[in-house]
């Protein structure tokens, strides 16, 4: 019995995901006060197929390489070791993040449990099929910003019944980007299949 090769078999698992991940899917974490919280949603992008997460980080508590906070052991540990299949960016400033964004094609959107905004739609009433996508969480205890509010195209809610309208960051982004890149995957799945054609 030969044992396989721990690369070979990472190598397999890129190959068998790669058609489903969500590219041009951008997550962003606008100024997250708990560490633990960013490795939870890294977590969850990882586990999703989003294709990056973007931090905005005004108060530099993260290192700006990519490879030194891979290193950092509690995001390592909360993200269940996710950080190191992961593409992970910090910004100094919410503005410096939009500028980036909008400088590459991508449309923002924001999420919040109140009405903001000019356009507020519930989570699974949206089309999130747009060819670049930033889909953005603010902060734990006071929300999304006015400037990332102004600049996006739209707020998404999740509907909530409960005597408490509110989630933490994990669980919000779970749901939010679960609906998302179900929606992207279909949206990709049937834009290859068009453009196979009957005959090929």
């Amino acid at each position: 019995m030969t044992m396989e090769d721990p690369k070979s078999s990472v190598r397999q698992r890129a190959d068998e995901i790669k058609a489903y991940r969500c590219k041009n899917l951008v997550a962003v974490l606008e100024n997250p006060n708990d560490i633990k919280n960013i490795g939870t949603v890294i977590r969850n992008v990882n586990a999703l197929g989003v294709e990056k997460t973007y931090i905005v980080d005004s108060r530099k508590s993260l290192p700006d390489d990519w490879d030194e906070m891979k290193a950092r052991k509690s995001l390592n540990k909360t993200s269940v070791s996710a950080i190191k299949w992961s593409f992970v960016k910090r910004f100094d400033t919410t503005e410096k993040c939009l500028d980036h964004l909008e400088k590459n094609s991508f449309v923002s959107v924001v999420t919040s449990p109140h009405v903001k905004g000019k356009q507020n739609v519930i989570l699974h009433e949206a089309d999130y099929t747009v060819p670049k996508l930033a889909i953005w969480f603010g902060n734990e205890s006071s929300g999304i910003s006015d400037l990332a509010v102004e600049r996006s195209e739209f707020c998404v809610s999740i509907p909530m019944f409960g005597m408490i309208e509110s989630l933490n960051l994990g669980t919000t982004t779970g749901i939010v980007l679960y609906e998302i890149t179900k929606q992207r995957r279909e949206y990709q799945s049937k834009y290859k299949r068009a453009n196979r054609g009957p005959n090929r």
